[in-house]
């Protein structure tokens, strides 16, 4: 485990001593799963009551699909998607806020209405990302990711993907650190599906484990009705993908993953009781 079991951010604290749940909360017509359902402010807030009732720890509100050749959007449409979605959470519910975005002003305005979570897939690499993060005292989570969502899926290629991610993401923690983000800030993501190949996914999915960089960080496993899902179930809906899903997001917590970013939130809590069951009883 990192230093200790407790992701603390600007004063809420999260026991990550067992698996949490993040609940996906795409607020975009594009996404590759959900795209269009929780556009509106109503819909969102309904569907993040509905998540946290059924187990999730963290709620997740992204404004950019970044989905295999999504297209960028707008700083300020991406503002006008999720501040005030966060704000509504961040007042209305009893859970840790995460926000999906590259961009430090969106991240600026969500954590001026109750943001705690930066989650990039850009690891936090745009100019002034880190030392905004550092400024703003937020946890962060820093994805994998091999060229940008337009082009990642393009022919991904890898040497060995297992040492290539590590190393990446041990450079990208360090750093964080050296801006004055302390470890037990810092959340790893291997960035599933990010310009990989489904044989890359499974590889990295089979060595979890060592993504935590010697138990130094903590590790969440988003991997939830993708493509990797799909090609091993056969499952060409996203939405159809929830058994393989789950199944996956208990293998990431055997593999010490403490956060686990999901669509089905009430399925995959279930599992996480089976997961504490096996602990408890071993």
């Amino acid at each position: 485990m990192p230093l200790t079991t407790t992701l603390t951010a600007r004063g809420r604290s999260l026991d990550l001593a067992s698996p949490k749940i993040m609940g996906i909360l795409n607020v975009t017509p594009d996404s590759f799963s959900d795209g269009g359902k929780f556009l509106g402010r109503d819909a969102a807030i309904r569907h993040a009551e509905a998540m946290v009732q059924d187990g999730a720890a963290i709620i997740d509100v992204g404004g950019e699909s970044t989905r295999p050749g999504a297209d960028p959007v707008s700083e300020e449409q991406e503002l006008e998607r999720v501040v005030p979605v966060v704000a509504a959470i961040a007042q209305n519910l009893d859970v840790m806020v995460s926000v999906d975005t590259s961009s430090p002003q969106v991240m600026t305005e969500c954590v001026k209405v109750g943001a705690h979570i930066w989650n990039d897939i850009r690891a936090l690499q745009r100019p002034q990302a880190v030392a905004t993060a550092a400024q703003l005292e937020v946890a962060v989570c820093l994805m994998h990711m091999q060229g940008d969502p337009k082009t990642m899926q393009v022919k991904p290629s890898y040497h060995d993907v297992v040492a290539e991610v590590k190393t990446f993401l041990s450079a990208r923690a360090q750093a964080c650190e050296q801006a004055g983000i302390s470890a037990e800030r810092i959340i790893l993501d291997p960035g599933f599906g990010f310009g990989k190949s489904v044989a890359d996914n499974y590889r990295l999915l089979n060595h979890l484990s060592e993504l935590s960089l010697n138990e130094r960080y903590f590790v969440l496993s988003a991997l939830s009705r993708k493509t990797m899902i799909g090609a091993a179930t056969g499952q060409q809906v996203a939405a159809e993908r929830v058994v393989g899903s789950v199944t996956a997001a208990f293998f990431s917590m055997e593999q010490h993953a403490q956060i686990v970013r999901v669509h089905d939130v009430k399925e995959t809590y279930q599992a996480l009781q089976i997961y504490q069951a096996l602990r408890e009883y071993a």
